[in-house]
């Protein structure tokens, strides 16, 4: 038996969570892929996963096994690569990110990557939590804001302004705050999570801390949908500057309060610290750190850019 291969393919059931995707990302049958688990189980002489109709978890005994895999695949990975410099980079790359910046940054550097690369391929995945990548199944992962503890290995690649906007064809029909308190007066649209207290945390340009109440009239679980409503002028709303930076550009959104910031949130990079780092994660921690702080830099405009007084 091929161990090595049917690791693989162990590894993929367990992160994927289900044997059909493990098959599509394998690039095989799904019943080659219980075939494998099943003859992997039976030469072990231990159960690996537990089957029921909704879902596949892990056996104690298959945790440990799992973790140990990974490190077993990743070390075969690295001494291939470390005598066959020139082979190509191949497998399954599972990125974790923001949705903001997984939408609108993220793609040209992957576009990239794959051009670069023709056989890896890249799995994206879109949420806003601390993923762990040692716990989360991913090889890399992208994280705004404090990582706190974990076993992994956190680099900062920048810092991501936010901004309070909306339309000037809101701005024309309401006017636009010229005070923090004045901010009340205007309904306010968020993502959930943000701005629980339904306060706006806001900082002088001596870097004084303030906050102002605001009047939470829509929440949504994304920023597509809260972006499309400002530009709309259905309310006031803090985006991320590099999903808006094109519409402050462009006029189509404005800053309001142009005097105050909101904090930002720093962007780090999270890869597992206690296994061989393979080449194609090596590879593609180089070009985050290489290309995302411009990316990043290149969103932020001048304080007063396109913005409303009145």
């Amino acid at each position: 038996m091929d161990y090595l291969a049917a690791m693989r393919v162990y590894v993929r059931v367990v992160e994927r969570g289900s044997m059909s995707a493990a098959a599509r990302d394998l690039g095989i049958g799904q019943p080659a892929v219980s075939e494998r688990i099943e003859r992997l189980e039976v030469d072990l002489g231990t159960r690996l996963l537990r089957r029921n109709t909704r879902a596949i978890s892990v056996t104690d005994v298959g945790a440990v096994f799992y973790e140990r895999c990974k490190i077993a695949i990743e070390a075969a990975d690295d001494a291939l690569a470390s005598v066959q410099e020139d082979m190509p980079l191949r497998g399954t790359l599972r990125i974790a990110a923001p949705a903001g910046l997984g939408e609108v940054v993220l793609p040209s550097i992957l576009l990239d990557l794959r051009n670069h690369h023709p056989e890896l391929k890249v799995d994206l995945v879109l949420n806003d939590r601390i993923v762990d990548p040692t716990t989360e199944g991913v090889d890399i992962s992208l994280r705004l804001g404090d990582p706190g503890e974990g076993n992994f290995v956190a680099r900062k690649l920048g810092h991501v302004s936010r901004v309070l906007v909306a339309s000037p064809g809101y701005l024309e029909r309401y006017g636009a705050p010229m005070t923090p308190a004045e901010l009340f007066r205007h309904p306010f649209a968020r993502v959930s999570g943000l701005f629980n207290n339904g306060r706006l945390p806001l900082q002088t340009a001596d870097g004084r801390l303030t906050s102002a109440p605001v009047d939470i009239v829509m929440t949504m679980s994304n920023w597509r949908p809260l972006h499309a409503i400002l530009l709309d002028g259905g309310a006031i709303g803090v985006l991320q500057e590099p999903v808006c930076s094109d519409d402050l550009a462009a006029g189509r959104l404005r800053r309001i309060l142009p005097d105050f910031g909101l904090p930002g949130f720093d962007l780090h990079l999270l890869y597992s610290a206690t296994r061989p780092i393979p080449s194609r994660i090596r590879t593609l921690a180089t070009l985050f750190e290489r290309e995302l702080p411009s990316l990043i830099e290149s969103s932020r405009l001048a304080p007063h850019t396109h913005s409303e007084r009145k």
